[in-house]
């Protein structure tokens, strides 16, 4: 199965590059995963398509503000992101210029140094301050690269869930920016029941594939954790559906390991069988991307590639800030 196979036509001004202007406003396509059936509607009309005792389950990640811009010495700029952090391994950052080991940098009054050149862009540091900290303070929001431009006042709420809880993503689990409180409140009046788990989403979401067969390629790896509760909630649920991929892919890996907290790589591509999720809500993904793979591994890649088709004909929006799929 090549990379190549999965790939379609994707115009640059159907790449969403601001969020709506009111959260939840989105359009939403719905995909018959059996028949193929396609009907469009919208975000806010999520509950129509959702029925008592199904359980939806969120990802309550919050995404760090982890771009840190820092200086030399001499004066010269250097940008590093903050990668997330788990249990006692070093610090790692990604960074753009050319830096050595033994490099001090500073932000603010707070000193960096790294300690060690990983290579690909990658770095060990210490700091007197968690970095943690420093990003919370002095940090921007980590735009997708392909938006081709930096975080405004604006992306610091809206590239984050109205639930976020737990620090640690280095990018927002994207099909839940088009949530609300409101949709949240009258899916739980119909009787649905909604419960989370965390997945810190990791920067490596957004690497490319760099190998041509797909089983060649190496899954980055994200910390999660599944609650008690919900793990009980999926036993008597008449559907589980996923708010996201990071969900999918979550709940799949326990029912492949039956871990419930630890590192997540499980990379989910046509072939695969789902043990847990009965139904997806995602975002349109960017073409040859592992996310448009899980998707696919869900839908069907034929199914999805003509919902697809006729996403970009009716000129929905892509990508993180764009339009949604429930696919079901």
């Amino acid at each position: 199965m090549l990379v190549s196979d999965f790939n379609y036509d994707l115009p640059d001004e159907r790449i969403a590059k601001y969020p709506p202007k009111e959260r939840g406003t989105t359009r939403l396509l719905v995909l018959n995963r059996k028949t193929g059936e396609l009907q469009d509607s919208y975000y806010k009309n999520l509950d129509e398509f959702l029925k008592p005792g199904d359980v939806l389950i969120l990802n309550d990640t919050r995404v760090m503000r982890s771009r840190l811009f820092c200086e030399l010495p001499d004066g010269r700029k250097r940008e590093l992101v903050v990668l997330e952090k788990h249990g006692d391994e070093p610090q790692r950052v990604m960074y753009r210029g050319k830096l050595h080991d033994g490099d001090g940098l500073s932000v603010s009054d707070n000193k960096i140094i790294i300690e060690h050149i990983i290579g690909n862009g990658i770095a060990e540091v210490s700091s007197d301050t968690p970095l943690a900290e420093l990003a919370e303070k002095y940090g921007a929001v980590p735009l997708p690269p392909y938006l081709h431009r930096d975080a405004d006042e604006n992306d610091t709420k809206r590239y984050q869930t109205v639930w976020a809880k737990n620090m640690g993503s280095a990018a927002a689990p994207t099909a839940s920016l088009n949530m609300t409180d409101d949709l949240l409140k009258r899916l739980q009046q119909k009787g649905v029941i909604i419960k989370y788990l965390t997945l810190h989403v990791g920067l490596g979401t957004f690497l490319p594939i760099r190998t041509d067969n797909i089983e060649d390629h190496k899954m980055h790896s994200e910390w999660f954790h599944i609650p008690k509760d919900t793990l009980e909630a999926i036993i008597n649920a008449k559907r589980v559906i996923a708010l996201g991929t990071t969900v999918a892919r979550t709940l799949e890996y326990y029912a492949k390991t039956g871990k419930t907290e630890g590192e997540d790589d499980i990379f989910i591509y046509p072939g695969f069988e789902f043990q847990i999720v009965d139904a997806l809500i995602t975002n349109f993904h960017a073409p040859k991307s592992t996310v448009l793979m899980l998707a696919s591994a869900f839908a069907g890649w034929d199914h999805l590639k003509n919902a697809y088709n006729h996403a970009v004909q009716e000129k929905y929006n892509f990508l993180s800030y764009g339009d949604s799929m429930f696919i079901c």
